[in-house]
């Protein structure tokens, strides 16, 4: 069976701590390769790599990390569907949706190859007698980051861009659960020309995660995963100095106003809700139609969708959605399907005993869709990360407002209408992080900057775009002022050779 090691100064290695973790392929639930998972030692020889290169690193111009920035890129179009296959046979996303997965973390890579520009600094000529400042955006040194299982490919791309192009060393831990497509894009980096040691991949688990938070040479770290996670990591790393960036979970509404196109509204709901198998922190798991009507109206569109969902194999270009992470996932969801039966909402659509022929062990699930879930619920409070919708009618404008603006999560948003006062009114009221307006999945593109509010995020600095490239740099400012004589008449200016 295959072994997964690690990727430390410009290699693949084994792993020698003994301990593996088991990587499945979801489609037919059985083991398809060992993870080894590394020691606080073998975390340290790649700290120590990354600090070593990352000075010279730090020292090459801004446009020749760009060069490299840019080659990457190009390597990654190359490679663009061995990727996705790659992907999809441990995610078990649609060979589709694993390509928009890369695709999103290349839009950061191509923003990334503007860092000649982005890192520039700010001057001021004359700010006192004879007296000059200006400021420098310089690297913070070695960065790391942790990242989730259901984006392998553009979580790690959209932390690790930006810091190098920035001139850091970075070290990824990635989710055990999906470790090879991190380590071939480390592959890529060294062939787009990256030196050894700047880019570390280090498969681990509770151990490695740790040891990233207390080494005292990993100056940041950025994280994305659930919101306990997020604070146990915003917390410990803070004690330790480090700067930190950890976003959460989710539980994102879409509000549907009575004027709304809702076959509009049914169609992105089905894309928003049940793509990826519900298994992203921006899909939309609650519909708040305001009005009976606009409920109706929207359950007689939403029900014949979500029945006639198909899942099915990753590599099916018909399929809507393949199986969930792993058999204990998709036993959390069904969890939650049977807390809210329990609770008293109203199932209209049950996903529960969907078999796919041939793949009987795999980990499919269908899509469930309920009605009448009320803002005491417990499986309305809580993130299920599955295919899952929520109806929650609300009664009026006001009442569907407060819903994403009262929850303990603010990641996302978005309202359906025709009224352009209302949406503008929504926008700037609403306690969410990111808003989209008639459109279902709000997340920012690669030149602005992602992350949401509450405990959808923890620190005070977004991920990518302009945030990002504040993150990854610390601004130095410099006040000078030069003598006078040295402009006098035996200044002698150097002679080039």
């Amino acid at each position: 069976m295959q072994q997964i090691g690690h990727f430390i100064g410009g290699k693949i290695v084994s792993g020698n701590s003994g301990r593996f973790h088991d990587v499945f392929d979801p489609v037919i639930g059985q083991i398809q390769a060992k993870l080894s998972l590394a020691t606080i030692d073998e975390l340290g020889l790649a700290v120590a790599s990354a600090k070593k290169a990352q000075i010279d690193w730090a020292a090459t111009n801004p446009q020749r990390r760009a060069r490299v920035m840019f080659n990457f890129k190009a390597l990654i179009e190359r490679d663009l569907d061995a990727l996705a296959a790659l992907l999809s046979s441990e995610h078990g996303k649609t060979h589709a949706d694993a390509k928009g997965d890369i695709g999103r973390g290349l839009e950061v890579v191509e923003f990334a190859c503007g860092i000649p520009h982005l890192i520039k600094g700010e001057f001021s000529q004359g700010a006192g007698p004879k007296i000059d400042m200006y400021s420098m955006r310089q690297p913070l040194g070695v960065v790391a980051g942790i990242t989730p299982f259901n984006f392998p490919a553009m979580i790690p791309l959209w932390m690790s861009a930006v810091a190098i192009a920035c001139g850091n060393a970075f070290i990824l831990k990635p989710s055990e659960k999906c470790p090879s497509v991190p380590l071939k894009l480390a592959e890529l980096l060294q062939e787009a020309g990256l030196a050894d040691g700047v880019f570390n991949v280090v498969n681990g688990d509770r151990i490695a995660v740790d040891g990233i938070l207390e080494h005292p040479d990993i100056k940041a770290i950025s994280f994305v995963g659930s919101s306990a996670i997020a604070e146990y990591i915003y917390a410990k790393a803070a004690t330790y100095g480090k700067r930190v960036q950890a976003m959460g979970g989710a539980k994102n509404h879409a509000i549907i106003l009575p004027d709304a196109d809702l076959d509009q509204v049914a169609n992105d709901l089905i894309g928003a809700g049940y793509g990826s198998a519900g298994e992203r922190c921006m899909a939309i798991s609650v519909a708040v139609p305001v009005g009976e009507q606009t409920a109706e109206g929207l359950i007689d569109r939403l029900r014949p969708k979500v029945e006639s969902l198909k899942i099915g194999v990753p590599s099916d270009a018909s399929t809507d959605y393949g199986p969930l992470i792993t058999a204990e996932h998709r036993q959390s969801v069904l969890n939650w399907i049977e807390k809210g039966i329990a609770e008293g909402a109203e199932l209209i659509v049950d996903g529960r005993n969907t078999k796919l022929q041939g793949y009987e062990n795999g980990y499919f699930l269908g899509g469930s869709l309920f009605d009448k879930v009320t803002s005491d619920m417990e499986s309305y409070k809580q993130e299920i990360f599955g295919p899952v919708l929520q109806i929650a009618r609300s009664e009026n404008f006001e009442q569907a407002l407060a819903m994403p603006s009262s929850h303990q999560y603010g990641n996302g948003v978005a309202i359906y209408t025709k009224s352009g006062g209302l949406a503008r009114e929504f926008a700037s009221r609403v306690d969410v992080g990111m808003v989209g307006i008639n459109v279902p999945i709000p997340v920012p593109l690669a030149y602005h900057s992602f992350g949401g509010w509450k405990r959808s995020a923890f620190g005070d600095i977004n991920q990518h775009g302009p945030e990002g490239v504040r993150f990854y740099t610390k601004t130095k400012t410099v006040t000078a002022r030069w003598p006078e004589e040295l402009l006098g008449s035996e200044f002698v200016i150097p002679q080039m050779k």
